[in-house]
């Protein structure tokens, strides 16, 4: 089990690793892969329909969705030479504000719009709102180093006290009782959280909130509210802390568990235990539910799920954009970018990087929204 726990991380950062490289060299590169069809579509991706696409297409937000940008801009760029693709992973807060501010053409982001963000929202979209379009998937691990212990189960209420500093010792009973067979040592816990606003803190909150109620009593935010604890600069500061530290636990993005870091696996309503993989993420985001109004697809995640293989811990980055009153110069090229990347060929390009796709009958609503954007 060890072993198979470790190739999956080490073919998953593979191909991060693959991915990015790639789209380092995508813009100075001659090969551009023209099937002689006037760029048109790539023979690499087939999805890719360039129509009216030209210029500069600026965006920003979410770093969580980084390599997945990287690689559908390879593909896209390849195809559609009269366009440049410049994406800044600025974080999902910073994101929405270069977006609110007219900045960008749309903006990544971790979590839904919130209703105040609607609101400033119609000011730079004119006759209309934006709107929230599910395009990323992907597991938030919960990572841990604890000498000796290479397979740890953990549910929600564990995971909540543990957060809140209420379980401080590995060898707590309540540890004890969900790992029978574990040799748990009395190492002190050491928790660490974000210290910046996160999305990633926004969706494991949401999940303690939504799966342990009683034990977390905090609101959900990219801000950490509890006190206590301590905490490191984005996901690669938890994880590095994660890893020099005995006894440490953290939250971060799945391809952010490098070899080294083990994960746990959540004890949630189905029989076994759940591992966290880009498989059984797409699992629990298919049992999610569509709650934004009108032509808005955010989603409410099921925390509470009862599937074999569903992982609740899961994060959906959204593309915001306007509905309506795009900017002109920018809005052939906007529909033309979100229509790749949520068609067939963008989203499978998803797994191969590490990443969840949208399940089926959600992104089928997504493509039809991107076609309708005005």
């Amino acid at each position: 089990m060890k072993l198979q726990r470790k190739n999956r991380r080490a073919l998953t950062l593979g191909a991060l690793a693959v991915s990015g490289a790639l789209a380092l060299t995508a813009c100075g590169s001659d090969d551009t892969g023209d099937n002689g069809d006037g760029g048109k579509k790539s023979n690499a991706a087939s999805d890719i329909k360039c129509d009216d696409a030209k210029g500069q297409l600026a965006a920003s937000g979410s770093s969580a969705q980084k390599n997945a940008i990287d690689a559908w801009v390879k593909q896209y760029t390849a195809a559609c030479k009269d366009v440049q693709v410049q994406y800044n992973p600025t974080g999902s807060g910073a994101g929405i504000t270069a977006f609110l501010q007219g900045q960008t053409a749309f903006a990544g982001s971790d979590s839904a719009l919130k209703p105040d963000e609607i609101e400033k929202s119609k000011k730079v979209c004119k006759s209309s709102q934006a709107i929230d379009l599910p395009m990323v998937g992907g597991p938030i691990a919960v990572g841990y180093n604890v000498p000796g212990v290479d397979k740890l189960v953990l549910d929600a209420k564990t995971l909540a006290d543990i957060f809140n500093n209420k379980i401080k010792n590995w060898n707590d009973k309540a540890i004890e009782k969900l790992n029978p067979d574990a040799k748990l040592p009395g190492t002190k816990i050491q928790a660490f959280h974000r210290s910046d606003e996160s999305g990633t803190t926004d969706n494991f909150t949401k999940y303690l909130k939504g799966a342990a109620p009683s034990a977390w009593p905090y609101e959900t935010g990219k801000s950490w509210e509890p006190k206590g604890g301590q905490s490191a600069q984005g996901s690669s500061g938890v994880a590095q802390q994660v890893k020099q530290t005995t006894g440490a636990i953290s939250y971060m993005e799945l391809s952010y568990a490098e070899e080294g870091i083990e994960t746990v696996d959540l004890k949630t309503g189905a029989k076994e235990p759940v591992e966290a993989t880009v498989d059984n993420a797409s699992k629990a985001i298919s049992e999610a539910k569509t709650v934004g109004k009108g032509k808005d697809l955010a989603l409410e995640l099921n925390y509470k799920p009862t599937a074999e293989g569903a992982y609740p811990i899961t994060l959906v980055t959204y593309e915001v954009v306007c509905e309506k009153g795009n900017k002109s110069d920018t809005l052939a090229t906007t529909k033309s970018f979100l229509n790749y990347v949520s068609s067939e060929d963008g989203q499978a390009l998803l797994k191969e990087n590490g990443y969840a796709p949208i399940p089926s009958e959600i992104i089928t609503k997504v493509r039809e929204t991107v076609a309708a954007l005005s």
